[in-house]
C-alpha cells in the first residue's frame, strides 16, 4: 500500500506482500465485478452489500476454470534462406494459401490458430503509369531525349520509394535476358544509377538484389552481340557504380566491400576467364581506391603481365581481337599502377622553402647571419636620416646607430623590407618590458613545431623510400609510360 502512495489497504495488497516474502497466499475466492449495493429498508443513509449465498454442492459440481498460460518469449525461424521451416510455430503453407477473407480460423491442438494473410502491394495508378513508361523508354527508346528526361526525374523526385522493388525486379530480370542487348544493359545500369542518386529513396533493402545485375554488367565474359558495341565503356560506367555504392553503403553492410573485391580478384586470377572479364576486374578495383590497388593489384601485377605479353604480340597472337582485348588490360592495368603512384606521392606535404629571413633557433642561440646580412644590406640602401610624424615635435632618427643587443634581437626576430620605408626602424622602436616573456613563447613554440618536424620526418622518409621502390618496380613493368604520372617535383626529387 506505501508502495503504491495509497492509505487504503486492500486484500490484493495483502496478497502481493505474502508473495514478496516467500510466504503461502491465502486461498479463496475473489471477485472481480464491481460491489453491489442495497439500501437498507427504514434507512435512509445506510446501505449493505448483497451477497448470493452460494450451495456447497453447486461449488464443488463445478468444473474448474482453465488455468491462465503464463508470459513468456519464444524465438524461432520464419524463414533460412527464403525457405519456410516446416515447424508447429509456423503457418502451413496450405493454411496461408486458403480462403480469401483476410482470417482463417483453425483449430491446431484444440486451440484457435488466427491466420493473416500477406498484404497485397497496392500501386495508384499514376506511378503504375509511371513505372510502365520508364521501362518502355529503357527497353526500346533509350537513345531518346525523352529518356534522358526520365532519368533526372528518376534521380529527383521524391515519390518514387514504392516503385524501388519493382525497378529492382525490372533490372535482375533484363540483364538475366538481355546479356546481347548493349544499348540496354547501359540504359538499365544508367537507371540504377539515377535511382541511387535520388536522395529520397532508401534503397540499402534491395542491394542484394541490385549488386549481381551490376557485377554481370562488370565482369560478364560478352556484353553486346555485335563488334561494333563499345562495352568497354559500359564496364567503365558499371566499375564507378559499383565504386559509388561501396562509398555510400559500405557503413551499412561492412562486408559488401569485401565480397566484391574478393569476387573480382577471383575473375583477375582465373586464367581460364576471358580477357573482356579481366578487364572488368580491372576496372574495379581501380575505381575502389588506390589503397585497393595497392594491397590487391600491385602484389599480383608482375606474374599477371608475364601472362598477359605473349597476348600482346603479333608473333605469338594472331588473332586481331585477342591482342586488342590484351593492350586494353595492359591499359587498365597502366592507368591503375599510375593513379595509385600519383596517391601515393601526393601524401606528402610539399615541403615549402623557408624565407630568406626566417630565424633558426637551437639551444636557445638565434642564428642572424643571413639577416644580419639583410640587414645591413638595406640599411645602406636607406637614407642617413629619417624622420617620424607624430602628434609631438619632430624628431631626426639616426638609421645608422647600432643597436643595443635587446635591439638586435628584436632586429632578428622582425625582417625588415625596402617596402617598410614609411615606417620606423627597429631600432627607434621602444621594447615594452613585458618582450622578453613574448620571445620567450615564441622560441619554446619554435621549439614545440621542431620537435613535431623530427618526429614526423622518419615516418616520412619511410614512406618515400617505399614509395620509391614501388616506383623502381612499376619502371621495371611497365617502362616510361609509368612516368608520365608522376608530377613533376616528385619526378625530379627521385632523378
Amino acid at each position: 500500500m506505501r508502495h503504491s502512495r495509497r492509505t487504503t489497504l486492500t486484500t490484493d495488497d495483502v496478497d502481493e506482500a505474502l508473495k514478496l516474502r516467500n510466504v503461502e497466499p491465502v486461498y479463496g475466492f475473489a471477485s472481480g465485478g464491481p460491489l453491489r449495493f442495497r439500501r437498507a429498508i427504514g434507512y435512509r443513509d445506510l446501505f449493505y452489500l448483497d451477497d448470493k449465498d452460494v450451495e456447497f454442492k453447486d461449488v464443488i459440481e463445478a468444473p474448474l476454470p482453465r488455468a491462465p498460460l503464463d508470459t513468456s518469449i519464444v524465438c524461432h525461424w520464419l524463414a533460412i534462406e527464403g525457405v519456410q521451416p516446416v515447424i508447429p510455430e509456423n503457418a502451413p503453407v496450405q493454411a496461408i494459401a486458403a480462403p480469401s477473407n483476410g482470417t482463417n480460423n483453425e483449430q491446431k491442438d484444440g486451440l484457435p490458430v488466427e491466420i493473416k494473410l500477406p498484404v497485397k502491394h497496392i500501386l495508384s495508378r499514376e506511378l503504375q503509369l509511371y513505372f510502365d513508361k520508364i521501362t518502355e523508354l529503357a527497353v526500346s527508346r533509350s537513345d531518346s531525349v525523352l529518356f534522358k528526361q526520365a532519368l533526372v526525374s528518376l534521380a529527383t523526385d521524391s515519390g518514387l520509394h514504392p516503385l524501388v522493388p519493382y525497378f529492382t525486379y525490372f533490372v535482375a530480370d533484363e540483364v538475366s535476358r538481355g546479356l546481347n542487348n548493349y544499348s540496354l544493359l547501359f540504359a538499365l545500369m544508367r537507371v540504377v544509377w539515377n535511382l541511387l542518386q535520388n536522395p529520397h529513396i532508401q534503397i540499402e533493402p534491395y542491394l542484394h538484389q541490385l549488386m549481381p545485375s551490376v557485377v554481370t554488367c562488370l565482369v560478364a565474359k560478352r556484353l553486346g552481340n555485335r563488334l561494333a558495341d563499345n562495352h568497354w565503356e559500359l564496364r567503365d560506367f558499371t566499375a564507378k557504380l559499383v565504386a559509388a555504392i561501396c562509398k555510400r553503403y559500405g557503413h551499412v553492410y561492412n562486408t559488401l566491400q569485401t565480397r566484391l573485391t574478393k569476387t573480382l580478384l577471383n575473375a583477375l586470377l582465373d586464367p581460364k576467364r576471358a580477357l573482356t572479364q579481366h578487364y572488368g576486374a580491372v576496372q574495379g578495383l581501380a575505381a575502389l581506391g588506390p589503397n585497393v590497388v595497392r594491397l590487391l593489384l600491385l602484389p599480383n601485377l608482375g606474374p599477371y603481365l608475364s601472362l598477359l605479353e605473349p597476348e600482346m604480340l603479333l608473333e605469338k597472337q594472331k588473332n586481331e581481337v585477342k591482342r586488342h582485348e590484351a593492350w586494353r588490360v595492359y591499359g587498365a592495368l597502366l592507368q591503375a599502377a599510375g593513379q595509385c603512384i600519383y596517391d601515393r606521392l601526393k601524401i606528402f606535404p610539399p615541403l615549402s622553402s623557408l624565407p630568406a629571413r626566417s630565424v633558426w633557433k637551437t639551444n636557445g642561440i638565434v642564428a642572424t647571419l643571413s639577416n644580419k646580412r639583410k640587414t645591413s644590406m638595406d640599411l645602406e640602401e636607406q637614407p642617413p636620416l629619417k624622420k617620424i610624424a607624430t602628434d609631438g615635435p619632430v624628431d631626426a632618427v639616426s638609421t645608422s646607430s647600432m643597436p643595443t643587443p635587446m635591439e638586435e634581437d628584436a632586429t632578428a626576430a622582425t625582417p625588415l623590407d625596402n617596402s617598410d620605408a614609411d615606417h620606423p626602424s627597429p631600432s627607434s622602436v621602444q621594447i615594452p618590458p613585458d618582450s622578453g616573456s613574448e620571445s620567450r613563447s615564441k622560441r619554446d613554440k619554435g621549439d614545440s613545431q621542431a620537435q613535431k618536424l623530427s618526429a614526423i620526418l622518419p615516418q616520412v622518409w619511410k614512406d618515400d623510400l617505399n614509395s620509391g621502390k614501388l616506383l623502381v618496380s612499376l619502371f621495371e613493368l611497365f617502362g616510361e609510360g609509368i612516368l608520365s604520372f608522376i608530377p613533376a617535383p616528385e619526378m625530379s626529387l627521385f632523378l
